[in-house]
């Protein structure tokens, strides 16, 4: 007996590594919940190409949009969890989706695996070339002289770039109204024409504009300067102390997977972020590549994201209406 179950053990060591090494077996499902073209698709695809080389599989982008980031998260919630298929979420889906809708199909801490954090983005905060101002402290001057008479532009009610214009106009102490767009593509034009006076837009769509002289970069939003403008100064440093925001992007498994698989695909996921050719593209599209930090490090950071912008939008009542 005792022979048996020394066997049986030495069997189920021997076993372990053989099943790790099996993974993947087929084709991986990198789920975006947003549509072909935007920065979250973008990042998916530059990590996608890599991610496929490193183990052998390709690794697919499905795009599932629908309901800000929803119904793809819905529907990568319902996998199997068997490493085949992920979700790359972000700041809108599991931050402050949570607090804008309460009614939402999945709990973020109940329903996914985090995996790993891969990337983050600021944004520029823009204003007209004609508006008198030239920094920060300037711009907040400025609104100050006419309260309620400036407006500011967003991609949507409940939105990263809503969020983050409430806490600069919280910390400012500013009266400025809020005009919401479907994209801030569509905001653009609205801005260069002066209809609207601020907008919160990312390194990639707002750059051209002010390198074409339409729109003036006045601040960036990230903790430190961006190598792509690195004259532009942080909101941070620009009169308000401790600013910061940036979408972060991260990849999810189902609720279930294996530890195993958990760590192996952090140490793959940070692999394919530190390659070259992924920094290169990330960095086309304004964004700065993780390459370290455990999923538990992701965890942490996601909740304390969450908390953070679930204050704001309980404090200034926002919701995604």
């Amino acid at each position: 007996m005792r022979r048996r179950h020394a066997l049986v053990s030495i069997a189920t060591v021997l076993a372990g590594p053989a099943v790790a090494q099996a993974w993947p077996t087929k084709p991986i499902r990198l789920v975006v919940p947003f549509p072909a073209g935007g920065a979250t698709d973008l990042l998916a695809r530059a990590i996608s190409q890599r991610l496929g080389q490193q183990l052998g599989q390709p690794v697919v982008v499905d795009n599932r949009p629908g309901a800000g980031g929803t119904l793809g998260s819905q529907e990568a919630m319902r996998a199997a969890p068997d490493g085949h298929t992920l979700l790359m979420a972000t700041s809108s889906t599991h931050s402050i989706a949570p607090h804008l809708n309460p009614a939402l199909p999945y709990k973020v801490a109940i329903d996914f695996t985090p995996v790993a954090h891969v990337a983050n983005a600021p944004n520029l905060m823009l204003v007209p070339q004609t508006l008198p101002v030239g920094d920060v402290k300037a711009f907040i001057a400025y609104s100050k002289a006419r309260p309620g008479q400036l407006n500011y532009a967003t991609s949507g009610n409940g939105t990263i770039v809503h969020l983050t214009t409430e806490a600069f106009k919280t910390q400012a102490g500013l009266f400025i109204t809020h005009i919401p767009y479907r994209g801030t593509a569509l905001a653009i034009p609205d801005l260069v024409s002066a209809k609207v006076h601020l907008l919160f837009d990312s390194v990639v769509s707002g750059l051209p504009h002010v390198k074409d002289g339409k729109l003036k970069a006045l601040a960036i939003t990230s903790r430190t300067r961006s190598p792509l403008v690195p004259e532009v100064p942080t909101v941070a440093e620009s009169g308000l102390p401790g600013f910061e925001s940036t979408t972060w992007f991260g990849v999810y498994a189902p609720r279930g997977l294996t530890a195993e698989l958990t760590q192996r695909l952090n140490a793959e996921l940070h692999k394919a972020m530190a390659a070259d050719e992924v920094r290169e593209r990330l960095a086309r599209l304004g964004a700065d590549p993780v390459t370290q930090g455990s999923a538990a490090d992701f965890a942490a950071m996601v909740e304390a994201d969450s908390q953070r912008w679930g204050r704001l939008v309980r404090e200034r009542r926002i919701s995604a209406e």
